[in-house]
């Protein structure tokens, strides 16, 4: 034990019928998830997933397994996105965080079995998520391409938005983070610019194909009669244009080459390392199915949360008598410093909001990345709390998180509602990763509140204007607005919008928190500087 710092106590009753209540809600929306991720896994289906493999070529899964290093992580980022729209869920790309050559990085890989890898409107948005994520956490960027550019009727979405992705490629290397492209096959038009983007790229002999346009195009733009081989062949981009720093064999030589380019980076990252024991929690983290609600309406206690993620359950709380329905405290995760800050009953008060304001301050003082454990239903509203200063306090936590430097990390491990979202980190304010937990539901408001709120004031408007008010069609409004607001604010929903980076398993927050703090030491942290902590 460290000294001076308390080991959470073990409170939770895995014989209690709300921990078997929880465990079996939860691992039910744990197997809907994962039949989810199965639809982005399986690619373009069995019919391309065979021509594929019929052509001898390995699935962008498999490229990537045998780039990443022996028995090292990967931690996907958007499977879902997409996810309840016209678009394949998964939107035809991978993209995650990965080690190759000792090196982290972010990997993006096109899957050809899904329309040739051609990217759609979801595709960019998956895949300037991960670029954001490597240039904000300085991580160089791997390209595993083969793709068909862009998916032509959606043209009119994708053209103007998606030559962001050049620019972004072009000023990444300019950061001074290396960009790397292995072509597999086909990468025509805007796919063609991925590697004449890149700092590095490799070919495969016979297999690659770079060109802006294929055979068919030029034929109809200039009359010429030509080929794939010798319009963007591997061989000729390797001898005669240039555009190819290696040619390799075959796919499994493509990524030798890969990996040796990696591992001549001399890539350091600028960021401490771990500091502290990284010893596992005492608490059982496959009990937290059991722990989150799996209600969004019941709340639970985040330090039976904290206890199964955090080192040792160790964990030092700052001010526990203060503001008793947001925790605030200090421990570490796989040796590195956080600092946390977790929902307790849902509501955030002004004594919450001036809490988490001075929390966060402190936390830039010290340079100590920040954990968001959210599950609010948002800032209390009613007379007396407006007349106590809710807005301004209220402010004052959104101010302190909007301007705070260290990186933020944020779980939805419940509900997140109206400017609750905010105060604790949501999209809106960058945090550097962003997962939920399957119960996560994300709106305004509950679903009953806001189908009440609209009746309300359809009831006031009614009566101002000196009319009936028709009951019947009133309780078919609110039905309908309340199935509405359930279908989307579920944690699939938000993720196929791509409001977060992932659904995660409860059990795996430790595991991917490890893994996310790992990366953003990356860069240097470092907090706000230019202001002392102020008691408010």
């Amino acid at each position: 034990m460290v000294i001076g710092v308390d080991v959470l106590p073990d409170r939770v009753d895995v014989e209690s019928p709300t921990f078997r209540d929880n465990r079996q809600g939860l691992l039910a929306q744990i197997e809907e998830i994962r039949g989810e991720l199965a639809k982005t896994n399986a690619g373009g289906g069995e019919k391309y997933v065979a021509r594929h493999r019929k052509r001898g070529k390995l699935l962008v899964r498999e490229r990537i397994e045998m780039l990443l290093d022996p028995d090292s992580a990967f931690l996907e980022l958007s499977p879902f996105a997409a996810w309840g729209t016209q678009y394949p869920v998964g939107a035809s790309v991978v993209t995650g965080l990965g080690v190759v050559e000792g090196v982290e990085c972010v990997l993006i890989g096109h899957d050809p079995t899904v329309r040739g890898g051609a990217s759609n409107p979801y595709t960019f948005k998956k895949v300037f998520r991960a670029m954001s994520i490597a240039r904000e956490n300085e991580l160089p960027i791997v390209n595993l391409v083969e793709s068909g550019g862009a998916d032509l009727p959606t043209q009119s979405e994708i053209f103007i938005p998606g030559g962001q992705l050049f620019h972004d490629l072009t000023t990444h290397s300019a950061a001074g983070m290396p960009t790397v492209a292995l072509v597999f096959g086909n990468s025509t038009a805007g796919g063609a610019y991925v590697p004449g983007m890149c700092d590095y790229v490799v070919m495969v002999r016979e297999r690659a194909k770079v060109f802006l346009g294929g055979p068919p195009l030029v034929k109809m733009a200039t009359g010429e009669v030509s080929d794939d081989e010798s319009l963007g062949g591997g061989e000729m981009h390797a001898r005669v244009s240039g555009l190819a720093d290696y040619l390799a064999e075959d796919e499994q030589d493509a990524i030798r080459i890969g990996r040796r380019v990696m591992a001549r980076l001399n890539w350091r990252k600028k960021g401490p390392g771990p500091s502290l024991r990284a010893d596992p929690p005492r608490r059982d983290p496959g009990q937290l199915i059991g722990v989150a609600s799996a209600d969004p309406k019941v709340p639970f206690d985040p330090r039976d949360v904290i206890a199964r993620v955090v080192d040792g359950s160790r964990f030092d709380e700052f001010k526990p008598l203060y503001g008793q329905s947001l925790v605030t405290g200090w421990a570490s995760i796989h040796g590195y410093p956080v600092g946390v800050l977790a929902n307790a009953q849902g509501i955030l008060f002004s004594e919450e909001a001036e809490k988490a304001a001075q929390f966060i301050q402190l936390a830039n003082q010290i340079d100590t990345p920040l954990v968001f454990l959210q599950n609010t239903t948002g800032y209390m509203v009613g007379a007396a709390y407006e007349q106590g200063g809710i807005i301004k306090d209220g402010a004052k936590m959104i101010n302190a998180v909007s301007n705070s430097a260290v990186p933020h990390l944020t779980i939805t491990m419940g509900a997140s509602y109206g400017a609750g979202n905010y105060g604790m980190c949501g999209r809106s304010y960058a945090p550097r990763f962003l997962f939920s937990w399957p119960n996560a539901r994300s709106a305004v408001m509950g679903p009953a509140q806001l189908a009440g709120v609209m009746s309300i004031v359809a009831r006031e408007s009614a009566a101002n204007r000196g009319l009936d008010f028709d009951e019947e069609a009133d309780t078919r409004l609110r039905a309908a607005v309340e199935e509405q607001i359930e279908r989307e604010q579920v944690a699939l929903a938000n993720s196929g919008r791509l409001y977060d980076d992932g659904i995660i398993d409860p059990r795996d927050t430790r595991t991917v928190l490890g893994i996310c703090l790992s990366a953003v030491h990356s860069t240097e942290v470092r907090g706000r500087r230019g202001y002392g902590v102020f008691r408010m």
